[in-house]
């Protein structure tokens, strides 16, 4: 069992603590007045701000209070589907070519086939999710002010709550940089607003993108120095490592290529002592290791900078990674469930040829490659039908059995696999698509490449030369490497790959053969809910 950073939270009353209720009863002349808590009730000691903490990271991997099945902390969506990872992984992934679904439910197809409107039911949810993670990390900072934090603590606690206040001020970046992502614009507030005092602003997605900077290069010198704080938290090498992201996309974010500065950033967290998965196990390849139930152990927890938690037992959810387990395998083949170590399979997840075909026609063997696995057993290659699960090879990338195999799901059948939010072999690659795009530092760049081709296929015999390493190969690369991870959206948009008909894919935009879709579908729409209950807000162009 996994000691988690999310622990204590069922002591609190979270929903009502997080939101800053300044009244501590309610002033109702027929009923005897209700105890609530307040800050000062929460906020008790160091103890108390790690407990509220936890549920910030928490934000990312449950759905509630109450458990997996309870009231979830958002509303209009289902409390399983609205999951975080859950929904960020279905808005990278299933609309490109690494993943398709069989699920018929209201918004499930609109994702492969970039039909998706204002009126979505999980872009609502998704939308919804993250401006959540916004407003509670929004009231922690609020109440870990200077003043608060001299009025509650004192001495070594107080200096102790100012790094979890950067803490929470990273984990909102995260949530407002997934606004620039996927909406582009959208409503903006901080601690320093009060609570429903007035309706936010719109901010433009280059304000969103200067607000994501300037806190994140902060927090490089406000953070835990690297590999110094407990695991699942994060340290300076976060910063950097979003930093990166964020300057390896500014083209698309702000107008102006930054690949020098991605380099810069990742070449930062490269040198700050976190390492290569490189040693198998009896049950898994050296890249195996970083996604099964025991990644939170060595060799896997050297190379993830920032993990997710997740528990069979203490985190448990329908979404994370047991939605990337249990949706990805079959209901009806025993040995596959077995093989990710659970007892069920909800027949959900594949992928398109299209990813198959990048282990096969480039470096081209999943028999050497260890990062191509898939489950090839009553699943066809060709897809026919989106909605049956047998159509498209099944990923076998996220396992819930530990490094010796010991399967973890057991009766009930939820995951231990933590999702790697970042990992080295991430910071590897944006030095090298940076160095390739700017034809500089190839040298190291090219060693980067070959260390995690190396990795993959057990030897040097895959090692590209430096006339191989072009922004091109770094995509495909990337693909490989990082496939259902969350990334691919992104990548592909960066490269004009997304909407366009220069790169095509089964069923893009609902068609067999793929076609071009419209080119505003680069941004989601904001959620016609939040337009009609935000004047200030604007639609995004095409909706």
């Amino acid at each position: 069992m996994k000691k988690s950073v999310y622990r204590g939270l069922s002591a609190l009353a979270l929903s009502t603590a997080l939101f800053g209720l300044n009244t501590s009863c309610t002033k109702d002349l027929d009923q005897t007045p209700k105890y609530e808590l307040t800050p000062d009730k929460v906020y008790v000691g160091v103890n108390g701000y790690k407990q509220v903490l936890g549920k910030l990271y928490a934000g990312f991997a449950l759905t509630g209070a109450q458990g997996p099945g309870g009231a979830g902390d958002i509303s209009g969506i289902d409390a399983g589907t609205s999951d975080y990872i859950r929904q960020l992984w279905s808005a990278q992934e299933l609309t490109t070519d690494e993943a398709v679904i069989a699920w018929n439910d209201p918004g499930v197809q609109e994702w492969h086939n970039m039909n998706w409107d204002a009126n979505d039911p999980l872009l609502r949810g998704l939308y919804s999710r993250i401006y959540y993670e916004i407003a509670i990390c929004n009231e922690f900072i609020r109440e870990s002010s200077d003043e608060n934090l001299n009025s509650r603590l004192g001495g070594a606690e107080s200096a102790q709550g100012k790094l979890f206040r950067a803490e929470a001020r990273f984990l909102r970046a995260v949530a407002y940089m997934h606004v620039i992502d996927l909406f582009g614009n959208g409503p903006f507030v901080t601690e320093a607003d009060a609570v429903g005092a007035t309706l936010p602003p719109y901010y433009t997605r280059k304000q969103l993108y200067d607000f994501v900077e300037s806190e994140l290069l902060a927090l490089t010198t406000e953070l835990a120095p690297p590999r110094t704080n407990e695991y699942g938290r994060v340290d300076q090498s976060a910063a950097h490592g979003y930093l990166a992201r964020l300057y390896l996309n500014a083209g698309v974010y702000a107008g102006a290529d930054q690949y020098a500065k991605a380099a810069e950033e990742a070449k930062k967290v490269i040198d700050a002592g976190y390492t290569l998965s490189t040693t198998r196990s009896t049950a898994s390849s050296a890249y195996g290791l970083l996604f099964l139930g025991d990644n939170n152990t060595a060799p896997a927890s050297n190379e993830i900078i920032w993990p997710v938690i997740f528990d069979v037992s203490r985190v448990q959810s329908f979404g994370g990674t047991t939605f990337l387990v249990n949706g990805a395998t079959s209901g009806a083949d025993g040995a596959w469930q077995a093989y990710v170590g659970e007892t069920t399979g909800w027949g959900g997840m594949r992928t398109t040829r299209a990813l198959v075909d990048k282990f096969f026609l480039a470096g081209g063997d999943t028999a050497r490659d260890t990062r191509g696995r898939f489950w090839t057993r009553g699943q066809s290659l060709e897809i026919n039908d989106l909605s049956q699960f047998t159509q498209g090879l099944g990923v076998i990338k996220y396992r819930n059995v530990t490094s010796t195999g010991v399967g973890l799901g057991g009766s009930l059948n939820f995951s231990s696999v933590d999702f790697p939010m970042l990992r080295l072999a991430d910071m590897m690659l944006i030095y090298a698509e940076a160095a390739a795009r700017t034809n500089t530092n190839r040298s190291t760049a090219l060693g980067y490449v070959n260390q995690i081709r190396a990795r993959a296929f057990g030897n040097n015999s895959a090692a590209i030369t430096d006339a191989q390493m072009t922004p091109e190969f770094i995509l495909d690369e990337r693909a490989r490497e990082l496939h259902w991870e969350g990334t691919r959206r992104t990548d592909l948009i960066r490269y004009n790959r997304f909407v366009e008909g220069t790169y095509l894919w089964p069923w893009k935009g609902g068609v067999a053969n793929g076609r071009a879709v419209e080119a505003h579908r680069v941004l989601f729409p904001i959620p016609a809910a939040d337009l009609t209950a935000n004047p200030n807000l604007k639609q995004n162009p095409g909706y």
